[in-house]
Formats: structure tokens, sequence, C-alpha cells
């Protein structure tokens, strides 16, 4: 190894503790890692925050104060009602029900929506018990559909993240359309349903948590004063037209990544969205992370530390290792990290490389792992440690045999499905 590849793994390494330990708030480990690459002389400053001028860093930042805007609408408040008149009806039937709504509602939210997922749960656990249909029953399983879009025409931020991985990799951005990670994603949404109707006999049967002062913030904030007609339209509007603008990008150029920009503007102009919410969305987070990882990912690329353990792990599985279990090894392996550290666009900035690496030296094609690995960034679940599994555990009051009762074949489910799907999209 030559020094710039060690320098560059100490950055790498030092980003990876950074999120483990939360040493630093979320979003700011990457930025810290950009930081180091410059003290270590692995760069400029240009190089080491070339994410923020990233086209398609700022797309997604744009599209996120959109889907700020679209949360405010009544489509969300209709997701609750209908939500509410099912569990009142109960049975196995509303169930399934159930989960279509949610999986529909988060096909307009997106993946990994925080906000839509604390909906979900401030409802489950604000309705009247019900033996027909147990919120125990609900708490779960709900809880993860909200990060399953039925119709996945909202999956712009994990797009979004491909396509930066596949820009640090030295692929072309232009072989992966969104018509394309859609359909691997919808596949993906049909493992979880599929295990979800088959799991709902091992999920227990007992009351959840009391609603707590947080719990009816959350459904305050949904039931609130309705923005006029007009402005509803335009919101949708901009949702649908930013939408179809990303999904050409490949036709359309450099219009793509600036049609989103335009749409938030005019969620301002319009004050759907004020100039303190536009501005936490455009730098929220998730995009300080995703603008700061880029920069750590052409590090490792470009100082050949990506391609040489690419080819180490490649000769150490040999040549008769199918494709399929090479995706698999991957996306669990990010699927397990992003658990337990809580980072998901982090970690896929640190293992997809590493897939599409071993897959080039495998001679595999690697846009496969680029998708599937990119899914399982948000495909954990399976320990209640961040976020969306801390909340539904706490809050279902489930004991740990029965959280793992159902998560645990659903993770293996869902991978299965992903790989799978990915491999049927882009052969290997």
């Amino acid at each position: 190894m030559t020094t710039a590849m060690i320098l560059s793994l100490v950055v790498l390494v030092a980003m990876i503790v950074m999120i483990m330990l939360d040493v630093l708030p979320f979003g700011l480990p990457p930025i810290a890692a950009c930081i180091l690459i410059v003290l270590l002389g692995l760069g400029d400053v240009n190089y080491a925050f070339a994410g923020f001028t990233n086209s398609t860093v700022w797309m997604l930042a744009f599209f996120m104060v959109i889907l700020a805007a679209i949360q405010k609408t009544s489509i969300i408040l209709r997701v609750k009602d209908a939500m509410t008149q099912l569990v009142e009806k109960g049975g196995f039937k509303s169930y399934v029900l159930l989960l279509l709504v949610v999986m529909l509602g988060a096909s307009i939210v997106g993946m990994g929506s925080t906000a839509f997922y604390v909906l979900i749960f401030s409802l489950v656990v604000t309705m009247p018990y019900n033996e027909k249909l147990p919120s125990s029953k609900l708490m779960l399983p709900l809880g993860i559909a909200s990060n399953h879009p039925l119709i996945p025409v909202n999956v712009a931020l994990q797009y979004g993240v491909a396509i930066s991985v596949l820009s640090a990799s030295g692929l072309a951005t232009s072989s992966l359309t969104m018509l394309q990670f859609g359909i691997v994603s919808f596949i993906l949404s049909v493992g979880f349903l599929v295990w979800a109707i088959i799991g709902y006999k091992v999920l227990p049967t007992h009351p959840v948590a009391e609603p707590t002062v947080e719990n009816a913030a959350a459904l305050a904030d949904t039931g609130g004063e309705r923005m006029p007609a007009w402005k509803e339209k335009t919101v949708i509007a901009a949702f649908v037209i930013s939408i179809a603008s990303m999904m050409m990008v490949d036709k359309i150029g450099a219009l793509a990544y600036m049609i989103p920009g335009i749409a938030a503007m005019v969620m301002v102009l319009i004050k759907v969205i004020d100039f303190t919410e536009c501005r936490d969305n455009l730098f929220s987070p998730i995009i300080l992370m995703t603008a700061g990882v880029i920069p750590v990912a052409n590090c490792l690329s470009d100082t050949g530390l990506s391609t040489l353990v690419g080819n180490t792990v490649a000769g150490a599985l040999g040549t008769g290792i199918p494709p399929f279990l090479v995706v698999l090894i991957f996306a669990a392996l990010c699927s397990t990290f992003a658990c337990f550290t809580g980072s998901q666009v982090g970690t896929v900035m640190i293992f997809a490389p590493l897939a599409i690496a071993v897959c080039q030296g495998l001679g595999i094609n690697p846009m496969a792992a680029a998708v599937a690995v990119t899914l399982s960034g948000w495909c954990g679940h399976y320990m209640p440690i961040d976020g969306l599994p801390a909340m539904a555990y706490g809050m279902g009051k489930y004991t740990m045999p029965e959280f793992w009762k159902f998560t645990i074949p659903q993770y293996v489910i869902r991978l299965l499905f992903l790989c799978a799907g990915a491999l049927l999209v882009f052969p290997a």
C-alpha cells in the first residue's frame, strides 16, 4: 500500500468511528473527514468539498424542500383518515389494507421519511384498543411499511446516492435510470409485503404505549389549518414535475437538476415553506452526509485503495462464486453497519464502492451491486437501536423475542428479494 492509500484509509476509519460513537452530531462526521483530507495532503479544499458542488446533491437538496411542502397537503390527512377507519373495522383484511395504505403514503413522501413514520406511530398509539386488530400487530409492520413505497415514483434520495456511488467509482451515471432503480425498489417492497402478510401470525397481541405529549403534537401538526386549494395544486404539480424531470435526467441533462430548484423557490414564493424551513431542508443532516461522503469515496478511488481492496477480496472469493452471493454479502454488510450506526448514506458510500470494485475484479456487472447495496442501507431494522426500529420497539411494548420473531425473517426475505431484483434488472 502506498502512503496515500494508508492516509485515505485513516480518513475512512476516522469517519466510521465518529459515526458509530456519535462523536459528532449526525451529518458532521463526513465534514470532519473532508477537513482531514486537506490536512493530510490528500487533496486541496476544492477537492475535499467537491460534494457541495455536485449536481446530484443539489438536486436532492432542492427536492427535500418540495418533500417538506408535500407533507403539508391534505394527502397525508387522507392517509390518516383511511387508517383510522380500517383500525376501527379490524380483522386481517383491514391489516393488509393498512399496509397498502401506508406503503402508498410512502410512495409520496419517499423512503426513510422521519416525519412520516413518526406520524404512523403517533396514529397507532392514539387509536383505541381493538381485539380484532390489536395495536401491537400494527406498530412494527406499519412503521417499517412507511419505508417501502408501493409505487416507487419517489426514490429520489436513494437514487441520488446511487448516482453518487457510480460517479465516485468512475462508472457512467447514465447507465442507471430512475425507472430501473424504481423497479428494484418495487421488488424490495414486494418482499416486505410478502413477509408482513405472513408475519401477522407471529406478532403479539397486547396494548401499546399510552399516547404522550410528543404523540399528540405529531398528530396536531397534521391536523392544522389546510392550505388553499390553489396552493395545494401548485405543490402537487411541483412534486410531479420534479419527479418527472429527475426521471428524465439522461435526456434533458442539466435542466433536470435545476427544475427541483425552481419548484423549491416557488414553494417559498407562495409561502408554503418559509425561509427557515427552506434553509433547514437544503442543508439538512442527510444532505450534509451525502455531500461529505462523496470526497471520501473519491479519495478511496483516486488513491487506488478501492481497486486494491476489490481485487484482494475478489481473489480471496475466487472466480467460482455466484454473482448473487457476492451482491448478497455486500448488501448484508452494508445493511448491518447501517442498522448499528444509524447512518444509511455514510454506510452506503463506504460499502457500495467496495462492492463495485469486487464485482469489477470478478468480471461481474457492478450495476446490480451498486443498486442493491444502496437500497440495503435502508433495510436493517432488526435491532432496536436507531430511529424507526427503536421507536417501534419502545412504543409497541415488544420484548426482544417478539421483536426478533418479526424483524429477523423480514430482514432475510427483504435482502433475498432485493438482490434477486437487482440481478433481474442488471444481469451479471
